[in-house]
C-alpha cells in the first residue's frame, strides 16, 4: 500500500487508545487532526518524537489540532510508555496491523542485510473534513513536531 494522497480522504479507522476506549475518525471530525505513525513504544526515537508531541500540545490546541501516535503496541504498552515519560497525547494500539496498512505505512523494511515488515515513521496531517492535507515520510523524530505545527499553521493561513 503506498502512502496516503494529499487531497484524498484519511481511511476511516477504528482502534483503542491507552484506555480501551474505540477510537474512529470521526471522533476527531471538526478538528485538524495529527496522525502520527511510529515503531514501537519507551525506544529512543519514538520517546523523543512524543515527547516533542507533548510539549507543543497546546500550540497544536490553540490551532483547533489533535495529536494522536499510533503503532502496533497495545494498549498496557501505551499506558506504561505514557505513565514512565508525562505524556500528554492520545496513543493508538494496532495490534492487527489494519490501520498501519490501510495508512500505507507498515512496509518491507531492512537492516543488516534482513528484510522485515515493520512501521514507516510517517505523518498525516487530516483537516476536519477528514481529508489528507499533508503527509510526511521517513520523519526524523527530532523537531518534528515542530514542523508539523509550522505547516499547520501555514495550511490555515
Amino acid at each position: 500500500m503506498a502512502i496516503l494522497e494529499v487531497g484524498k480522504n484519511a481511511p476511516q479507522f477504528e482502534l483503542p487508545n491507552q484506555d480501551e476506549e474505540n477510537k474512529t475518525l470521526n471522533d476527531y471530525k471538526d478538528k485538524w487532526l495529527v496522525v502520527y505513525f511510529y515503531p514501537k513504544d519507551d525506544t529512543p526515537g519514538c520517546t523523543v518524537e512524543a515527547q516533542e508531541f507533548t510539549e507543543e500540545l497546546e500550540a497544536f490546541a490553540a490551532e483547533d489540532a489533535v495529536i494522536v501516535g499510533v503503532s502496533p503496541d497495545n494498549a498496557a504498552k501505551h499506558c506504561k510508555f505514557i505513565d514512565k515519560h508525562e505524556l500528554g497525547i492520545e496513543l493508538l494500539a494496532d495490534t492487527e496491523k489494519e490501520m498501519l496498512a490501510d495508512y500505507g505505512v507498515w512496509q518491507e523494511k531492512s537492516m543488516y542485510g534482513r528484510t522485515y515488515m515493520g512501521v514507516v515513521r510517517t505523518t498525516y496531517l487530516i483537516d476536519p473534513n477528514g481529508v489528507v492535507a499533508e503527509a510526511w515520510t521517513k520523519v526524523k523524530a527530532r523537531g518534528h513536531a515542530k514542523a508539523v505545527f509550522e505547516r499547520l499553521k501555514e495550511i490555515k493561513g
